[in-house]
């Protein structure tokens, strides 16, 4: 997503509004009772300016407020499922019930190929598609749709992820999932086509591109994308994906496979973002160019290797993969959609002190949460010393085994948890603000242990760290499969025969009182890894809040759990707007009972550890892992954590919960999960 709020400039006391709406500022909270009433804004922030509240009451997503051209906005950005709610209609003259949207469906998923000498490139992914009620239009050339109307009632909001790239073997990619707001629904981008000559991409919101040696790309969706592209001669390159704003591009010529087509930019969050590019086409050789991905977020193709990721969240395609000789060729994953729902709040009265992120506003304090990367930047009216922040690191993926007689894999330690105040410096400042992406799933043959992810960041000087990879299960007990690596929180150890160690933490074990971290931030040792015979075990990740749990052998043995997470400090859990599916603003859920480091609401948890996988034999009852909720307790996973695997894949920890993914048991599929990208908040009173 881009940075909310922007467009910022005099008061409207001051300033006279020019053509462009530069000359008006940003909302002051102008109405004090309207905030009271929103949970936002405590007695006497802001003085009550134009009375009563004029537009509507909803909760949902991520809350972020903003200005254009002197009216006042509410977005409500949705980047997982949830619940758009409608409590209250507008009350104000002239303001409507109407909303717009922004509605983008998963990414598709590029082409693979197979091993050298057999295949040439794999094609990109198509783009999701893309609906819009803005002026910006629709993909594929569509123009701007009509407003939602809207009453009191829930809307039901589904976010589509992104398909998976194409296995090894030659296999296409997978097509991306629907997106839906209600009743407006956006189609899955086209899968790229695999790596064999001539296959045709798959159709979709934008189509996927085909594979090398006279090919043909797949069909876009009228009105929400355009279609991917082929390759029209006998070249090794293939064609990229088609995006919202343009179609792919053919793979022909030296020294590039296709590009994909570019995407479609929009300002309905407050900032001018592209979302919804294609994936870049791979080819043949490992030597050469490679298929540049669409603007907005398309995965690059390859030249002789893995195709490039999409961008979360962005609803772009992924990269188609390149011929290589080893374990990495898979086709680049498509990107998850998004859905913003936008409505009118008011008219402008003074100017906003900084800008970036989603701002909104809670317990007198102006909040900005950054869920990727950006610039937090003061105004020349900034007042505050210090403010204060929570940083937590993308979290790590946890281990895999290819084998059904394989041990359990470790699980992904989370991202390390900072939190507490800084000066600012002088004004205005600019600070860049770097959200850590999550460890990807190694998701090929063979014993593999999990990927970190990368930093978040505040500045240079205050980085959480990412979580440490789970450990990969080998499938002999007797050559063992390696510990755990170190992180913010570490990785746990694989259930094998020897080297099941875990992984240290970097961050400081948590004393138990919610409060300002040492400077290396709170983090936890992963759990061992254990086997007997009667099944092979893997540790629990690390969390911020708790060690992993080592595995359990025997008949009843059980994947150790990760470690526990951490709730965020009492100044970011506003209810309206906070991350995480909870009720579209309370955070991940967590523990009401057994922990120490938080209060009874099992609400606003993050940072925990993945569960450790199990592949058991013999009898018995053997569980595996859960994700996130520490020792002694076997429920669902806490802090959006990925659970283990029972001879089956791990799953994926939540987007933005800075979480580890789980561990897969032995298993054919042998995927684990990917951990989830961190987070960034700042906050300052208002």
């Amino acid at each position: 997503m881009g940075y909310l709020g922007r467009r910022i400039g005099k008061s409207a006391d001051t300033g006279n509004p020019t053509a462009d709406g530069t000359g008006a500022g940003i909302l002051d909270l102008f109405t004090n009772g309207y905030f009271q009433r929103q949970g936002n804004i405590a007695p006497g922030v802001a003085p009550p300016i134009f009375g009563p509240p004029s537009g509507l009451t909803a909760t949902g997503g991520v809350i972020s407020d903003y200005s254009d051209s002197g009216t006042v906005y509410r977005a409500h950005i949705f980047t997982s499922t949830g619940t758009f709610s409608v409590s209250a209609l507008a009350t104000g003259a002239g303001i409507p019930n109407n909303v717009d949207y922004l509605v983008v469906a998963g990414g598709g998923g590029g082409g693979a190929v197979g091993p050298a000498g057999t295949d040439n490139g794999g094609g990109g992914g198509g783009a999701g598609g893309y609906r819009a009620t803005t002026p910006e239009g629709s993909g594929g050339g569509g123009a701007a749709e009509s407003t939602f109307p809207v009453s009191p009632g829930p809307y039901s909001v589904t976010i589509g992820a992104g398909g998976a790239g194409g296995a090894i073997g030659s296999n296409n990619g997978v097509q991306g999932s629907p997106t839906s707001f209600s009743t407006i629904t956006s189609t899955g981008g086209g899968y790229g086509a695999r790596g064999p000559n001539g296959n045709t991409g798959g159709p979709g919101g934008s189509g996927g591109g085909g594979s090398a040696y006279t090919s043909s790309g797949g069909s876009g969706t009228a009105n929400q994308g355009y279609n991917g592209a082929g390759t029209p001669a006998q070249e090794y390159r293939a064609g990229g994906g088609g995006g919202a704003g343009s179609a792919g591009v053919p793979g022909s010529g030296v020294p590039n496979p296709g590009d994909g087509g570019n995407g479609l930019t929009s300002t309905i969050t407050g900032t001018s973002t592209t979302r919804a590019g294609g994936g870049g086409g791979g080819w043949f050789f490992p030597i050469g160019g490679s298929g540049i991905g669409g603007s907005g977020g398309g995965g690059n193709g390859s030249s002789g290797a893995a195709g490039g990721d999409a961008t979360f969240s962005t609803g772009s395609g992924g990269g188609g993969s390149g011929v290589d000789t080893t374990p990495g060729y898979r086709g680049g994953n498509g990107a998850s959609g998004i859905v913003v729902v936008r409505y009118q709040i008011g008219q402008l009265t003074a100017q906003q002190k900084a800008t970036g992120g989603a701002i909104s506003y809670y317990g007198g304090k102006t909040i900005h949460t950054f869920t990727s990367s950006g610039t937090f930047a003061t105004s020349p009216n900034w007042s505050a010393a210090t403010v204060e922040y929570v940083i937590i690191g993308g979290g790590a993926s946890g281990g895999a085994c290819a084998f059904q007689n394989g041990g359990g894999g470790g699980g992904g330690g989370a991202g390390g948890y900072l939190t507490g105040t800084t000066p600012i410096g002088a004004h205005p400042v600019s600070t860049s603000i770097q959200v850590g992406a999550g460890g990807a799933s190694p998701k090929t043959p063979g014993n593999n242990h999990g990927t970190v992810g990368t930093p978040s960041f505040f500045g240079a000087p205050l980085t959480a760290p990412t979580g440490g990879y789970g450990a990969m299960a080998d499938a002999s007990p007797k050559t063992g499969g390696g510990p755990g690596a170190s992180g913010g929180g570490g990785g746990g150890g694989a259930g094998t025969g020897i080297n099941a160690n875990p992984g240290p933490a970097t961050g400081a074990p948590f004393p138990g009182t919610i409060g300002s971290s040492p400077a290396s931030g709170w983090g936890h040792a992963g759990g061992a890894g254990v086997s007997d015979g009667q099944g092979y075990s893997g540790g629990g990740g690390g969390g911020a809040g708790s060690a992993g749990v080592s595995g359990t052998y025997g008949n009843n043995g059980k994947g150790g759990n990760g470690g526990l997470g951490m709730q965020l400090p009492s100044t970011f859990r506003n209810p309206l707007s906070a991350p995480g599916p909870v009720g579209g603003g309370l955070g991940f859920p967590g523990p009401t009972t057994g922990y120490t480091n938080g209060d009874s609401t099992g609400l606003y948890w993050f940072a925990g550890g993945g569960g450790g996988g199990m592949n058991p034999f013999g009898g018995g009852t053997p569980v595996t892992g859960y994700g996130g909720v520490g020792p002694g307790v076997t429920t669902n996973p806490f802090a959006g954590a990925g659970n283990a695997g029972k001879d089956a894949p791990g799953s994926n920890a939540l987007e933005n919960s800075g979480s580890g993914g789980g561990g897969t048991g032995g298993d054919s599929a042998g995927y684990s999960g990917n951990g989830g990208s961190g987070i960034v908040l700042i906050a300052y009173p208002s």
